[in-house]
């Protein structure tokens, strides 16, 4: 017999029939259907996944002592370690950082920064960001950014009435 959509079926025990409540007493679930007596979650409309989540959200948002945040920070790169590390010449990308022991390889994105003066030319640096003097400090010394994401600081302006 081949395989086919027609002859398809989920295999012996991964499929369970629903418990089937509120069918009456003699089924064993019936009167309060399984949902105990009284109480917000014995309530039709009020479903308990959505107080689970209220409380899951409660217990996420930060109190107190501080906040830690979820998402991964740029891990930042300075000229002086680089200037240590690469010859002339050399790709400067996430993974040769990494090779380099200068980030750790399951961090955010790489931002390189123009802490002290870069003294090695014709470095080519791709998918990193870039401070705007780290920027200019690399095309003078003959460098290549592919497709530079130069980082700037956003700024909110009030809406004026």
């Amino acid at each position: 017999m081949s395989l086919s959509l027609s002859n398809l079926k989920p295999s012996a025990g991964a499929y369970h029939k629903p418990k089937r409540v509120g069918r009456g007493n003699a089924s064993g679930h019936g009167t309060s259907a399984t949902r105990g007596i009284k109480g917000q979650k014995a309530r039709s409309g009020v479903s308990g996944l959505k107080r689970l989540g209220m409380r899951q959200m409660l217990l996420q948002v930060p109190k107190v002592r501080g906040f830690k945040s979820h998402f991964a920070k740029k891990q930042v790169v300075n000229f002086k370690a680089i200037n240590l590390k690469f010859k002339a010449g050399d790709l400067v990308n996430p993974l040769s950082l990494a090779k380099h022991g200068l980030i750790s390889k399951n961090g955010g994105e790489v931002k390189i920064l123009s802490n002290g003066d870069l003294t090695v030319a014709n470095l080519n640096f791709s998918k990193v960001l870039v401070s705007a003097s780290a920027q200019a400090a690399i095309l003078a010394q003959g460098g290549k950014i592919a497709a530079p994401k130069v980082a700037t600081k956003k700024v909110v302006k009030k809406a004026s009435k």
